[in-house]
């Protein structure tokens, strides 16, 4: 089992960040390895339950898809996932979480567990982690700089002063 944590500040309000997380038709947008996601479930009310499948691009030019289960959510603040895989032992969790700093500076934590329990792909479990928490990180870092380059987005959740 692989774990990955890491955070970083971004200068937005968290509500304006959390939107853009929920807004599943942008994440091609930022995302580097997000080819499409689909909403099979939109779970309840806060979106505890929702059910999303992810494509996305693996090496070698190969895709693949996730079903992607999400609990624990609390609007703007934080939600966990599940990654449900085909064969049992290879689910892998994580979460992420918003910790606001000011009306337009937030800190996004991220953690993630990874397992893959069969071969030959449990031989290449390091590089295969590492190369997602690349495009995970990478993909947090473009989806601030995605929020910098159209300040019009969600522009009613954002502070006067931020404007």
């Amino acid at each position: 089992m692989r774990e990955h944590r890491w955070s970083i500040e971004f200068p937005h309000a968290a509500e304006r960040l959390w939107a853009l997380m929920q807004d599943y038709d942008r994440w091609t947008e930022f995302a580097p390895m997000v080819i499409a996601v689909e909403v099979l479930y939109p779970g309840d009310a806060q979106g505890n339950g929702l059910l999303r499948r992810v494509i996305y691009r693996m090496p070698f030019g190969r895709t693949g898809s996730a079903l992607e289960l999400v609990t624990d959510v609390v609007a703007a603040q934080a939600y966990t996932y599940k990654m449900i895989s085909r064969q049992p032992g290879n689910d892998q969790s994580g979460r992420v979480q918003l910790e606001p700093l000011g009306p337009d500076k937030v800190r996004l934590h991220f953690e993630e567990r990874f397992h893959i329990v069969g071969a030959p792909l449990r031989w290449f479990e390091g590089p295969i982690y590492r190369f997602i928490n690349r495009k995970n990180e990478e993909s947090m870092r473009r989806m601030s700089d995605w929020l910098t380059a159209h300040p019009e987005y969600r522009s009613d959740l954002v502070p006067s002063d931020e404007v």
